[in-house]
C-alpha cells in the first residue's frame, strides 16, 4: 500500500517538479506539463462499474509516453494498475494506491516524468543517475 503523501514525496524528488492543482486535484508538473495527478472517480466513473465494486481509496493517474507504452504497462500486470473507458485513447494509466507496491509506483512516476520532461532536463537526470551507479 502506498499513501498519497508517498506519491507526493516520490514525484517531488524528480528534478524541476512542481506541485499544484488541476481540476481541483493535486497534480505534479514538470516544465508546466502534468505527469501525475490525484484522480478520484466521478459519479459517472462509478456508474460504469455497474454491480462490480470499483477500485477503492486514492487513485492516481500517470502519463505514459504513448498508447503502445500504455498497453505495455497494463500488460505487465502490476497489481493496482488499470484503466477505465474514460481513458480510452489517452496516454495514461490509473493506479489504485491501496494495492500497488512502492517500487512499482516509483517506476511509473519516474517513467511519467521522463515522458513529460523537456529533453535537456531528461538528459541531465539520466546523466546524474549514471554517475551515482
Amino acid at each position: 500500500m502506498v499513501a498519497l503523501e508517498q506519491v507526493a514525496e516520490i514525484a517531488s524528488s524528480l528534478p524541476e517538479t512542481t506541485e499544484g492543482e488541476r481540476h481541483n486535484h493535486r497534480t505534479w508538473f514538470v516544465a508546466g506539463k502534468a505527469f501525475a495527478w490525484h484522480r478520484p472517480f466521478s459519479k459517472a466513473d462509478i456508474k460504469r462499474y455497474g454491480n462490480v465494486e470499483p477500485p477503492q481509496g486514492d487513485i492516481v493517474a500517470v502519463s505514459v509516453a504513448d498508447l503502445h507504452e500504455k498497453e505495455a504497462v497494463l500488460a505487465a500486470g502490476h497489481e493496482g494498475v488499470f484503466t477505465i473507458p474514460h481513458f480510452d485513447g489517452y496516454a495514461a494509466v490509473l493506479i489504485e494506491l491501496r494495492r500497488v507496491r512502492k517500487p512499482v509506483i516509483r517506476e511509473l512516476l519516474t517513467d511519467a516524468w521522463l515522458a513529460s520532461a523537456p529533453p535537456a532536463v531528461v538528459d541531465g537526470f539520466v546523466s546524474s543517475r549514471r554517475r551515482t551507479r
